[in-house]
């Protein structure tokens, strides 16, 4: 009876080694669908953010200097953007100029309101000696309603700071997505 009793033990290995092979195709499955919801999710409160705050860009990073001591490069800022609300000299404000891709935070110096309720407003970097006019578009001397992406509500020192360095060095962006991906994948259950 010998042999016959080794056929079973390989055998039993054999089923063990297809258990394996099955359960890890599931985890795999698992993890990354488990990845697909985190990203959904994300999408879904910065999209729901959007609709809360009325701003395009609900949350923006500090990437210059020309608002400190107000805000340090890497500072995070919470915006909000209802066009009811009128804009006032002294808020800080993040806005977008046609033909630059990256919207500015500085803060309003001066309001021109006029009878019709339209509102023209200079802004000036509290940094800078001298406001944003060089900044504006060629003959553009005030900024507009439509021109304000949002207003600073509320910040978180240097949070942002991660997507500055990963701005400045791609190659630090490509190796962190990395680790954030195999740490999803390799994750085991507890």
């Amino acid at each position: 009876g010998w042999p016959g009793s080794g056929g079973i033990r390989g055998g039993a290995a054999m089923d063990l080694f297809g258990d394996l092979r099955r359960m890890n195709k599931r985890q795999l499955y698992y993890q990354v669908l488990n990845f697909a919801m985190i990203v959904s999710s994300a999408l879904m409160i910065w999209k729901g953010l959007i609709v809360v705050t009325g701003s395009e860009s609900p949350i923006v990073v500090v990437l210059s200097g020309s608002m400190e001591p107000a805000f340090h490069r890497g500072d995070l800022l919470f915006l909000t953007n209802f066009h009811d609300d009128p804009i006032r000299a002294g808020e800080i404000v993040v806005f977008k100029v046609e033909g630059r891709d990256i919207p500015i935070v500085h803060r309003v110096i001066k309001v021109h309101e006029k009878g019709n309720g339209n509102i023209k407003f200079l802004t000036k970097g509290d940094n800078n000696e001298v406001d944003d006019r060089g900044l504006y578009k060629e003959g553009q001397n005030w900024l507009e309603k439509k021109d304000v992406v949002g207003r600073a509500r509320g910040f978180l020192p240097y949070v942002g700071m991660v997507t500055i360095i990963m701005n400045d060095y791609p190659k630090f962006k490509y190796a962190l997505l990395a680790v954030m991906g195999a740490y999803v994948l390799l994750k085991r259950e507890s």
